[in-house]
């Protein structure tokens, strides 16, 4: 296929636009598949379309007919979450255009205008696009207004369609064929392919997607991976259709898949550049990062007995998800599990999930924490991301925590509410910007560990659901960070310490020791729930003794033979109080997640 018969988008929108739907579409005008049964067809998981998210990027290639020629459109599809923005990003360096799809009863949100600039990064041709305009309460006027104001284009520019009922979609395959530029580079110049996604297959090892830059690549070609230096040779090459279409090779332009005997996918890195063993080009397209997990949880089985299985099922999850980190660790309370690193709270979501569902596994995760640069009175630095081993108040000369660059786009009737969250979330405002008359634009430089708590939840309540969210790693600053242990009965459960900011240790240690109180059953002995910074208690609450009455069977007499069975009891108490343990049960643990932090 000639390099000016090829296109290579993507669609970017923010979540539940109507991305994968208007996938759907384009796969029915292209005759891939016949009428759609499944909706969403390039979200391949059940939870994919549970939750209506595209979690992995999918690619797919089509051939439309436009003016009697065949085109060959290779859509790559990006997931809209922020959590997978790496994935976005490496799609979007893998095409020359990309449609910016804008739901027209929601107009443009956060996720949108990140995924945008992104785009433009990337030098891409943009399409703007109104999706969803059968709804009644889709206002086009306004969401036009709106994309002419960001991208400086004309009203004729903006293409309507509904991704539901297939009306305009035609039009806009000929416009991608029309307006998006057709791919450069030297069909004769050593091979360069850049890895926009990878997974593994049981059967075949690791399936590696590749978008080819310059040169071609042939079956049994010898190639070599630039970040690992490690070579392999091309057992099968191809197209990405719905299912794989062998090829004997491909050429500059082209996106396809290459199959090549590797065993793991972190060797396959997303972001990588394949080339040539031998004659290979002499550097790597730009751009390549190692994702950094950004939230950090323990996972532990709630029956022990399938630890063995998680450590399997853990392991199998990691093939298919480069970006999970993991560790072994031990809990006093909860026994043998992981200490994992995820991209965001979504992505720490799905893999509770997948396990559950995929494996079967019935999980519990720790409090979330993030990662802390620890300097001792002793000139050492440390990164901690385990409030187990936070090091004692006295040992510490200063802590840094990570700080996020913040958008939130919300109505103006709700800038008051947002404002407040945000401030109490120890937000620093940099700026508001007026999108339209009824919208606007909130930057925020926030804590990270203030974000990952249902900070999210919180502006979707305060917004009645309006609020749109979106934020990027900044920097690391000093900030007064301590950690606060639980006591129940005067013993540490290390599974229930956090990692907090100074100011919130009172209320959120006493909201956990509250939380605990209710959960806890009651003993024959009181029950001290605390929360204490090093040896310092800032909070507790009691669980108080299940009372037998010892004077029941005195009807009388004198007071002092009351007050020695009384006495007696005291005693026996005391001495229950000692040895007795407390029976924590799991709720307490997922209760301590829920407890409220505000």
């Amino acid at each position: 296929m000639k390099q000016e018969h090829i296109r290579n988008f993507c669609i970017i929108a923010h979540i539940d636009h109507g991305k994968s739907t208007l996938a759907d579409r384009f796969l029915e005008s292209t005759n891939v598949v016949g009428r759609v049964d499944v909706a969403q067809v390039l979200d391949s998981m059940d939870l994919e379309r549970e939750k209506g998210i595209t979690i992995k990027s999918h690619a797919v290639r089509m051939v439309h007919k436009y003016q009697g020629q065949d085109y060959v459109l290779n859509l790559i599809d990006t997931p809209g979450h922020v959590d997978f923005s790496y994935e976005v990003s490496r799609a979007l360096a893998s095409c020359e255009g990309a449609i910016l799809l804008v739901d027209a009863s929601q107009g443009i949100e956060a996720q949108t205008m990140s995924n945008l600039y992104l785009a433009l990064e990337n030098n891409l041709e943009i399409l703007p696009v109104l999706n969803k305009i059968d709804l009644p309460k889709a206002d086009i006027d306004g969401s036009e207004h709106d994309l002419m104001e960001i991208m400086g284009c004309a009203a004729e520019d903006i293409l309507r369609v509904s991704a539901k009922s297939g009306q305009g979609v035609t039009e806009l395959l000929d416009a991608v064929v029309e307006r998006l530029p057709a791919p450069q580079g030297k069909v004769d110049a050593p091979p360069q392919a850049l890895i926009f996604d990878s997974y593994f297959d049981m059967y075949r090892g690791v399936v590696v997607l590749v978008r080819l830059f310059e040169g071609s690549l042939n079956k049994g070609d010898r190639i070599k991976l630039f970040s690992t230096g490690k070579e392999y040779e091309i057992e099968e090459i191809g197209h990405l259709e719905l299912k794989f279409s062998p090829q004997n090779k491909l050429t500059t332009g082209e996106a396809g898949y290459i199959i090549a005997n590797i065993k793991e996918v972190a060797d396959a890195r997303v972001g990588d550049t394949i080339t040539l063993a031998k004659g290979g080009c002499e550097e790597s397209l730009p751009g390549f990062m190692e994702p950094k997990p950004m939230v950090y949880s323990g996972i532990f089985p709630i029956n022990g007995e399938d630890y063995e299985n998680l450590v399997d099922s853990i392991a199998k999850l990691k093939l298919n998800d480069a970006s999970l980190i993991y560790e072994k660790e031990n809990s006093m309370a909860l026994g043998y599990g992981f200490r994992c690193g995820f991209l965001g709270m979504l992505h720490l979501e799905i893999v509770k999930e997948r396990l559950l569902r995929e494996y079967n596994i019935p999980i519990i995760a720790t409090t979330p924490s993030v990662r802390f640069l620890i300097r001792l009175k002793n000139g050492e630095d440390i990164t901690v991301n385990n409030p187990v081993d936070f090091p004692d108040p006295i040992y510490i000369e200063s802590v840094q925590e990570p700080f996020m660059d913040t958008e939130i786009i919300v109505p103006t009737d709700y800038i008051g509410n947002i404002m407040k969250l945000a401030q109490e979330r120890r937000g620093i405002q940099k700026d508001i910007q007026y999108i339209d008359e009824k919208r606007v634009a909130l930057h925020y430089e926030m804590p990270l560990i203030e974000i990952i708590f249902d900070f999210y939840d919180k502006l979707k309540t305060v917004s009645r659901g309006y609020a749109s969210l979106d934020y990027a790693f900044k920097e690391f600053r000093p900030s007064q960070v301590v950690k606060v242990d639980i006591l129940i009965n005067g013993e540490k459960v290390d599974a229930m310490s956090f990692i907090c900011h100074k100011d919130k240790a009172h209320s959120w240690g006493k909201s956990v020791t509250d939380t605990l109180a209710e959960v806890i059953p009651r003993h024959l002995f009181k029950i001290a729930l605390q929360a204490a910074i090093g040896g310092t208690i800032i909070a507790r609450s009691t669980v108080n003794a299940m009372r037998k009455d010892v004077l029941a069977k005195c009807y009388g007499g004198d007071v002092s033979r009351k007050r020695k069975l009384l006495e007696k009891q005291k005693e026996g108490k005391k001495k229950m109080k000692e040895i007795g343990s407390v029976t924590v049960p799991q709720e307490a643990f997922l209760a301590v997640l829920k407890a409220d932090r505000e």
